[in-house]
């Protein structure tokens, strides 16, 4: 009798302590919500986003537009989310089995978006891209463009430490250091550059702010504020974008996100990657 009265008040004390825990931890919800903060960390780390609530988001394969998916590989993103009344930020979490952060000819790197309706709405665009004057916004992170803002230098002894290199002909003596010579002579092994094509290349930001109406229509949005940071883990990536908030989302009120996700070792790149629909995201209202 002592011994099963023992046992049952170990049993009622676990009961108690699982108890609470569940209640101090945020649950999966069916929406994205973003709770309201003081000021929005750029450190996917940062202990603020285990106060947000997580947003299981399952992913779809891109198969509607050429050249599409045809194979899925991420099957789902964990979203977090918070605001400070002018800036969102959202928290991407990902399993992925390799780091693709290395460009390269025939390679992809890892990369993800988070997508909104450029008008808050009932009546939205498509979630692929928006439609012709029914624009969508973006702010698209790669693993690339992080590696170069955490440090990485974009030449090849950086990219490729084991390769043996002579030397580069704007790199000989006859050449002044930083001199306009050399760096005319240096854009001729850097052709997308010499076009204007700043898609490759060293960055200072890993983020950057995009706008679409359709499939086929990306182009760079005119403001770039957004920022973020994105962090290697043993399991897979884990994101940080942080952009602007919608002006006309007002405390309480919803709107719409979609977010994609590219695995470079799975070949994604463009369209093709996985993605979701429409999301309903909810500003929570403030306390």
């Amino acid at each position: 009798m002592r011994l099963a009265f023992r046992l049952f008040a170990l049993f009622a004390i676990l009961s108690l302590l699982a108890g609470s825990a569940c209640r101090n931890a945020p649950k999966t919800i069916g929406e994205v919500v973003a709770i309201p903060v003081s000021a929005i960390p750029s450190d996917p780390g940062d202990a603020i986003w285990d106060h947000a609530p997580e947003y299981a988001a399952a992913m779809l394969l891109q198969d509607v537009v050429d050249p599409r998916l045809t194979k899925a590989s991420t099957s789902e993103v964990r979203v977090r989310a918070i605001t400070n009344g002018t800036i969102i930020g959202f928290r991407l979490q990902w399993l992925d089995p390799r780091k693709d952060d290395t460009p390269g000819p025939g390679l992809a790197v890892d990369s993800c978006a988070v997508q909104l309706p450029k008008a808050v709405a009932k009546d939205l665009p498509s979630p692929q891209m928006g439609e012709a004057n029914r624009p969508v916004e973006v702010t698209l992170w790669r693993a690339d463009w992080q590696a170069w803002a955490s440090g990485r230098g974009g030449n090849i002894r950086d990219l490729y430490p084991n390769a043996a290199v002579d030397h580069y002909p704007f790199q000989a003596p006859p050449l002044e250091t930083g001199s306009a010579g050399q760096k005319e002579m240096s854009t001729r092994y850097m052709p997308a550059q010499a076009l204007g094509n700043q898609r490759n290349g060293p960055r200072e930001s890993p983020v950057e702010d995009l706008v679409a109406e359709g499939p086929g229509t990306l182009k760079p949005e005119a403001r770039s504020g957004s920022s973020g940071k994105g962090v290697w883990t043993k399991d897979g990536w884990m994101v940080v974008i942080n952009r602007k908030l919608p002006a006309s989302l007002g405390s309480g009120m919803r709107t719409q996100v979609a977010f994609a996700v590219w695995e470079g070792s799975h070949g994604e790149i463009g369209s093709r990657k996985m993605r979701t629909g429409w999301v309903s995201l909810l500003r929570r209202a403030e306390p």
